[in-house]
């Protein structure tokens, strides 16, 4: 039988309805999770045993009476930790925020507590989410659980981390040029970016506001469905069914241009075996072009960086040596960038914006690989494959922050696993305002791929 602790949420929900077993009890197997792995992978800052505990008495009370408030009452899950949970610190995993306690919850939060969404604690992350790996952090880097050596991926590597090993059955993570989809890709999960402003960012440090998203990391797109609703406020998402349609019959467009130039062997193959599955199961894999995809780095630049440095002014002005080096470097380049190189970005913004419309015409969605390279290994700023040195902070953002830019929802999913039993994940971006769609096609194609090794 699968342990509490690894169950998805649409396994446990059904469970926890029936009262065949508590919220308690899975939170308590959780919580042992927390105490077993957490000193191997360093996905927690802040652990809330007694809290969590209450809350899950709580839930099991109101389920016994007949007050169940839909599938999350009583699953117990995660927050990064720069999304505010009342009376709890908020860390950024800086130590510029040492003594910051939040005064109410985030948004996204409120409506998970009002689901009835127990909350385990506040994961670590790459400092104010500003970088791909989760190293550089006032707690210490994130490992990856299947390699130590490795980097769980970033900004949410935290969050990525404790899905994979059990440590909650989901987490609430940020999203600005991929920090939910690469760590979730790279550690074996499913994460969503939705569509830009489809959910409240209220409450959460920013890193950009015009390319910040939240968003889940779960166990399945299922999972990722329940989540997603409930934080978009959804009246009544008992309600929904997550139906999963057969795959055949969809229509994906594959961006072969910029997107496939540079990837690893692993991930290639991975991406090659992927794409024949699903052509097998009756999926039309059509070429698409983005043209000017090339110019996505330097437009996230132009809007990221004055925007982080806007935000983080007045700290860098009293405390800067209180940042990692790295971060407080980034954040010091912000500075220089020329108002009309900001205005220009939000001209090339949109300009990508209708490309990748173009792109979807005639298709379901999008498909390419989530990152191109296999989790990197801890202290490794460049890597060289393909006869050429590529900077490992600009090869994990390559195939992810073009829909940040644009706003187009996107979703990783697990498809495969190196040589060295390394997950990778393969990437489904659909139409703008269109979460629901994708997450439906997300599911089909999930179908199709598992057990793909």
């Amino acid at each position: 039988m699968t342990p509490l602790h690894d169950l998805s949420i649409s396994e446990l929900a059904p469970r926890l309805a029936a009262r065949e077993v508590s919220s308690l009890e899975v939170t308590e197997a959780c919580l042992s999770r927390i105490a077993t792995d957490n000193g191997r992978v360093n996905a927690f800052i802040t652990v809330l045993g007694d809290e969590a505990r209450q809350d899950a008495r709580r839930a099991d009370a109101e389920i016994a009476a007949g007050r169940r408030r839909g599938p999350l009452h009583g699953v117990p899950i995660s927050l990064k930790d720069l999304i505010d949970l009342s009376g709890v610190p908020t860390t950024a995993a800086s130590r510029v925020l040492d003594g910051h306690v939040a005064r109410a919850d985030a948004v996204v939060v409120a409506r998970l507590r009002e689901a009835g969404t127990v909350f385990l604690g506040k994961c670590n992350l790459h400092e104010f989410a500003f970088g791909t790996t989760s190293e550089d952090s006032a707690f210490g880097p994130v490992r990856n659980p299947w390699d130590g050596a490795r980097s769980a991926g970033g900004s949410s590597g935290g969050s990525a981390a404790a899905v994979a090993t059990g440590m909650g059955l989901a987490s609430i993570g940020t999203d600005t040029g991929g920090s939910i989809r690469i760590p979730a890709a790279v550690c074996g999960c499913v994460g969503l970016k939705p569509t830009t402003g489809e959910l409240p960012t209220g409450g959460i440090v920013p890193l950009s506001w015009t390319l910040d998203h939240v968003g889940p990391l779960a166990r399945s797109v299922a999972d990722a469905w329940l989540l997603f609703h409930a934080m978009a406020g959804t009246p009544n998402p008992a309600a929904l069914a997550l139906d999963r349609p057969s795959a055949g019959g969809l229509r994906l467009g594959l961006p072969r241009p910029y997107f496939l130039d540079i990837l690893d062997d692993a991930v290639r193959a991975a991406f090659e075996r992927a794409c024949a599955q699903l052509t097998r199961a009756g999926v039309t894999v059509a070429d698409r072009a983005v043209p000017h995809a090339a110019d996505t780095g330097t437009v996230y630049l132009h809007l990221q960086l004055p925007e982080a440095s806007a935000y983080h002014a007045p700290m860098l002005e009293s405390h800067p040596e209180l940042y990692t080096p790295p971060v407080r470097q980034r954040l010091e380049m912000g500075r220089y960038v020329m108002a009309e190189d900001y205005a220009r970005a939000g001209v090339g913004a949109r300009a990508l914006t209708r490309e990748v419309d173009a792109a979807l015409e005639g298709v379901d969605a999008l498909v390419l690989p989530t990152v191109p390279i296999v989790a990197p290994p801890l202290g490794k700023t460049s890597l060289v494959f393909g006869g050429a040195k590529h900077p490992v902070r600009a090869l994990m953002l390559r195939l992810t922050q073009l829909f940040d830019v644009t706003g187009h929802p996107a979703i990783t999913l697990p498809c495969a696993r190196s040589a060295d039993r390394l997950p990778v994940g393969l990437q489904l971006v659909g139409r703008r305002g269109r979460t629901a769609e994708l997450l439906l096609l997300a599911a089909a194609i999930e179908r199709e791929l598992a057990g793909q090794d």
